[in-house]
């Protein structure tokens, strides 16, 4: 897939180097504060306000999932309006619709999403990535960097809604922040990096490093209920959203075979816990997740096939309660 660049579609750019996967880095990073005010490193400051900001996601990408996550979890839905894409990429990426699961732009009424990013920004260089928080007000991108997002929604909108559990509670930040870095770097962008590798060093470092955290993160949960301790935190969700794809899409399309999901114990009845808590199922598609991975990403399996199983059940009774 190609991107913009000085704001000109650009057909097959690689995202590898010696073929390690390359994550870029994302470009709109302001914030969306209670007051107004400036981000944490001082990035320039967007009032909360209820009906001023749009949400364009992805119902198969893991970190646009993040981000509805919290709006559903933080009970934002008529604060915060939502467009979601197609699962299969058009000519220049993502792109709305009306099948079942998708939506129109509603906002901008557009048919991508590179006229949003032409909208921000006519001469901007980059991925066009979800997920997009737009400001209505001031015609926009204010941040497409989800792990930002998700702290907005969960703090600086609570005017706006009776949902008040903190997710990013201040005793637990250092030891949420260490989680994240060890997850992201290792299995939110760790399978992405096996399964775009292109090499065959590049792959097993990846995939191997996957399960290396993986089975850490297994003995971490036969002790206690979440990643954190007692309490369910952002990192919980920031590890929920790749682990739901798991099964279905990274051990078969990017390879990361060593083991499914459900054959760790504690992993898989963890998810089964976060998948059950009230609000979530709907958040998942388990359909626009397959039609995506493996009917939009050519490079990885060419004739965009997409195969018809596995059956997974997220409904069954869990275990998690022992930790109670």
């Amino acid at each position: 897939m190609g991107l913009l660049v000085d704001g000109v579609w650009q057909e097959d750019v690689s995202r590898t180097t010696d073929g390690h996967f390359i994550r870029p880095t994302t470009r709109f990073r302001s914030f969306v504060t209670a007051g107004g005010n400036a981000g944490p490193t001082g990035e320039s400051g967007f009032a909360a306000e209820r009906g001023r900001y749009h949400l364009y996601i992805s119902l198969a990408c893991p970190w646009a999932h993040r981000t509805l996550i919290f709006r559903t979890l933080k009970k934002l839905d008529d604060a915060i309006s939502l467009s979601v894409t197609r699962p299969l990429y058009g000519k220049t990426g993502w792109e709305f619709g009306t099948e079942p699961g998708s939506t129109a732009d509603t906002v901008n009424g557009k048919a991508t999403l590179v006229e949003i990013y032409l909208l921000a920004d006519p001469h901007y260089s980059g991925r066009v990535s979800v997920p997009v928080l737009w400001d209505k007000k001031r015609r926009t991108i204010v941040n497409n960097e989800s792990a930002e997002i998700i702290r907005m929604l969960n703090s600086a909108f609570d005017a706006f809604t009776d949902a008040k559990t903190d997710y990013y509670p201040i005793a637990l930040r250092a030891e949420i922040d260490r989680i994240n870095d060890l997850v992201y770097a290792n299995v939110n962008n760790g399978v992405y990096r096996a399964g775009f590798a292109t090499t065959q060093a590049a792959y097993e470092e990846a995939a191997r490093g996957v399960f290396a955290v993986l089975d850490r993160l297994e003995e971490t949960l036969s002790r206690q209920r979440y990643l954190a301790g007692r309490q369910i935190t952002e990192a919980d969700w920031r590890l929920f959203t790749t682990l739901i794809r798991f099964d279905t899409v990274y051990y078969s399309h990017f390879k990361c075979n060593l083991q499914r999901i459900a054959d760790y114990p504690n992993l898989w009845n963890y998810l089964r816990d976060l998948y059950q808590v009230p609000g979530i199922a709907e958040t998942v598609s388990i359909d626009q997740i397959k039609r995506h991975y493996y009917g939009s990403q050519r490079q990885v399996n060419p004739t965009g096939i997409v195969p018809i199983g596995p059956r997974i059940d997220f409904t069954a009774p869990h275990d998690r309660g022992r930790f109670a």
